[in-house]
């Protein structure tokens, strides 16, 4: 069934949060093992940045040298990177960035010099400071009267750079006049909010005559406080008062943690970005990831980690790392120790000795120190989540092991229905947000996951499949081309060429399809590279109907990542190699077997649904520097069938139904909204006009709540017993007996432990769409429905008004 495994495996994933150590990058990886790495404070990251223009311009599908061109994209980048709102830097700055940078920086960073990104930041820093400064000079007079009538834009990313600091100073009274009425009509919408669901509940209580001794003595709601006092069932008074900030409080918060994060930036931070930015100039998917990065990068592909099985936050208040959640069987789960919503003050490396003091530090640095290799003990100071006085703390001692991560692998659901004439009805609905796959052990495989899913649907007679690929951003090609492997017969499944010009073509090598029933994908704007490889060849094989928004990411080419090396000493003699970071490296552009790319056009569905995201700036066109179209010629293969694909008369009857859906009603609705706001990209400053804009969201936002929660309820009455979903998960796939999706909780799905919800709040629970199926789903299986009548009667199918 598996193609043949390369030395290194190829990334098909869109770019990742740029910066950001900890967050997991959206990309798969190489089998191979990486060389000994530096430790960060011994990177030489001017050598760093030398070796990575390098490789960039003698490996890159380009083939561009690095020279004034990309000189010039650096620097944007870099600009982009530090100031994508165009509002801390001036007009005057930018001229002399340019004037002494746009030309010479590939030359300064061939030589080993990367001055210019200090140099930079430097001003940049000095800007924001300033900056935040004049926040608080504005805020501190008070002069904001939200009468005037100006307006803001509310993308900044094409609009000019103030031209000096008068021009600066009148930008940003303007942007903390628009986020100072913003977070006062927020708060005061908050407190009305909160004070009518007090009133409600206290309403109901009494009705239920269950209400608490006593009387309401305050029920209020305005832009200072809400505050509800009653009497216990003990006679002893209590107060409940909102704990949120004001909205100047907030606002000067929220740029305190701005000026903390810029200024806390150490040097390795920002090389590492300049760096980004230097692999950007070349496509928006070369990327450099430091030796920490790289580490979380191998983490979230193999869905896997060594430590103790945790998840952080950073608690703003204290400083210091609270306990989220933690891995059901992993490490700290079985220790027993750590509960959550505790907090990490300290940090010592086995069973005795130092302890670190990690508060106020950087929350990937906290990890850092966490994980580690398994066996290894690592103690934790931590504030237990039941103390009184945050000075009582204890310390508790884990012993580090193989952490596996659930919520990510694949998993499906068995739908239980009628068809149109009474007849049980099986749909298997499978859900992959990402091609992943380990890294060398050959221990974590998308499609061996995949592959018992659809074995046990198989078992279960399902009539017809839904491969769910939304919001699928990519990751393994080997994973992407195995999988495909398991619809269709043996066959090409995708092209590429490299800079050479040379074609390669990858092929599933099972013989047979493990199944040939009707089936359809699903997808998204954000269902990219590996996702759009395996729809775009279920659809040139005329096996499957591709359904989603109007297309998908547009991303065509192919990563590797490779490590940078440093050292100069000749292989023969080195004992070790030692590596700072990867560069992932774009090398090749894939092509579907039928010729075209999926680069910036995307796969289009068969049939399309409205969605937001058809008019939003999102995909691979959005991106800086992205890679051209391009065509080559088809390759041989055979569609699966001869008979055309119902595509024409399902597409009428799905129109028909959307057309008429009051779920898509409102959708079309937001298209439209969100298009003008886009083309328009201003807002008022006065309140009054706000208040208008805000009391007209909101009484269209109320109508559309009680006109949901009404229909909700008569189709759940309607639909009783016509649904019955079981989940499967890589846990409970084998299991005899299936289980009803409601009864799996939280932690059977996402492996994930969290703190418990007190209370279900009752209007959620009735806006929760019937069956647990958002319009794409419940769209998505009428027309499943429908194919699957299509099969049985090969007739076309009638416009049912009952779906």
């Amino acid at each position: 069934m598996f193609i043949r495994s390369k030395l290194r495996q190829q990334i098909t994933r869109p770019h990742a949060v740029f910066f950001i150590p900890w967050l997991a990058c959206l990309t798969a990886l190489m089998v191979s093992a990486f060389p000994i790495k530096a430790d960060a404070a011994e990177a030489n990251f001017d050598e760093i940045g030398m070796r990575v223009a390098k490789m960039l311009a003698e490996e890159h599908y380009s083939q561009h040298p690095f020279d004034d061109a990309m000189s010039e994209r650096t620097l944007d980048n870099y600009i982009r990177f530090l100031d994508y709102g165009r509002q801390y830097f001036t007009q005057g700055d930018i001229n002399g960035f340019y004037q002494k940078y746009s030309h010479t920086l590939d030359d300064d960073i061939k030589a080993k010099n990367l001055s210019a990104a200090d140099e930079i930041y430097k001003i940049y820093l000095e800007r924001v400071t300033s900056r935040i400064a004049k926040v608080k000079e504005i805020l501190a007079k008070g002069e904001l009267d939200f009468n005037s009538d100006k307006t803001i834009h509310i993308s900044r990313k094409k609009e000019k750079w103030p031209a000096d600091t008068a021009a600066s100073d009148e930008l940003w009274h303007r942007l903390i006049e628009s986020e100072m009425l913003q977070a006062t009509l927020r708060k005061e919408m908050a407190d009305k909010e909160k004070a009518k669901k007090a009133a409600e509940k206290l309403k109901k209580e009494k009705d239920a005559g269950n209400a608490l001794k006593g009387k309401t003595q305050e029920i209020e709601g305005d832009s200072k406080k809400v505050t509800i006092e009653t009497g216990t069932t003990h006679g002893k008074k209590t107060e409940e008062k909102s704990d949120d900030l004001s909205p100047k409080e907030k606002i000067l918060k929220r740029y305190d943690r701005i000026l903390k994060n810029v200024t806390e930036n150490d040097a390795e931070d920002i090389a590492v970005m300049f760096i980004k930015a230097i692999t950007r100039s070349y496509d928006p998917h070369s990327e450099y990831f430091s030796q920490s990065q790289y580490d979380n990068f191998r983490i979230s592909m193999s869905k896997s980690l060594k430590g103790i099985g945790a998840m952080l936050s950073l608690d703003e208040e204290s400083g210091a790392a609270e306990i989220q959640g933690l891995v059901v069987g992993g490490p700290a789960a079985k220790n027993g120790e750590l509960k959550i919503k505790d907090k990490i003050v300290k940090v010592g490396q086995g069973k005795e000795g130092k302890m670190v003091d990690i508060v106020g530090e950087k929350l990937s640095d906290i990890v850092d120190q966490i994980r580690g290799e398994k066996d290894s003990y690592v103690r934790l100071e931590v504030i237990p989540a039941d103390a009184a006085d945050p000075s009582q703390t204890k310390i508790i001692t884990i012993l580090r092991d193989k952490v596996d991560l659930k919520e990510q692998l694949a998993s499906a659901d068995l739908i239980i229905t009628k068809d149109a004439e009474g007849n049980e009805q099986k749909i298997g609905w499978i859900y992959l947000a990402s091609f992943y796959s380990s890294m060398g052990d050959g221990q974590t495989s998308t499609t061996v996951d995949v592959q018992r899913l659809v074995n046990r649907l198989k078992k279960e007679g399902v009539d017809g499949m839904v491969l769910d690929l939304r919001d699928n951003g990519g990751g393994s090609l080997e994973e992407a081309i195995n999988l495909t492997g398991l619809f269709i017969p043996r066959g090409p499944v995708v092209q590429s060429k490299n800079w050479r010009g040379d074609m390669d073509e990858k092929f599933s090598r099972n013989r047979y399809a493990l199944y040939d029933g009707p089936l359809l994908v699903l997808t998204n704007r954000a269902s990219a590279s590996a996702s759009e490889i395996l729809a775009a060849a279920l659809q040139d094989y005329h096996r499957s109907i591709i359904i989603g928004d109007k297309s998908t990411f547009g991303k065509g080419t192919v990563q590797q990542l490779r490590p940078v090396r440093t050292d100069r000493i000749p292989l023969p003699f080195r004992s070790q190699e030692v590596t700072n970071g990867a560069l992932k490296l774009t090398i090749q552009t894939f092509f579907r077997i039928s010729g075209g790319s999926t680069q910036l056009k995307g796969v289009i569905p068969d049939i399309h649904l409205p969605s937001s995201n058809d008019v939003l700036d999102f995909g691979e066109g959005s991106l800086e520097w992205p890679l051209v179209w391009e065509k080559v010629n088809p390759e041989k293969y055979s569609i699966v069938s001869t008979t055309p694909l119902p595509v024409e008369s399902l597409g009428k009857a799905s129109a028909a139904r959307v057309g008429k859906e009051q779920d898509f009603v409102y959708i079309r609705e937001d298209i439209g909204r969100t298009q003008k706001r886009i083309e328009d990209n201003v807002i008022s400053l006065n309140r009054k006009k706000r208040e208008a804009e805000v009391e007209g969201l909101e009484k269209r936002r109320d109508e559309q709540i009680e006109e949901r929660k009404a229909r909700y309820t008569q189709v759940k009455k309607k639909e009783k017993g016509l649904y019955d979903v079981y989940g499967l998960t890589q846990s409970n796939v084998d299991d005899e007996k299936l289980t009803l999706k409601s009864e799996l909780s939280s932690e059977d799905t996402t492996g994930m432990k969290t703190a418990v919800v007190e209370e279900e709040d009752p209007e959620a629970k009735a806006l929760e769409y019937p069956h647990g199926f958002d319009p794409y789903t419940r769209e998505t299986l009428h027309i499943l429905q429908d194919f699957i009548a299509i099969e049985k009667s090969a007739k076309p199918v009638g416009i049912s008004a009952n779906k």
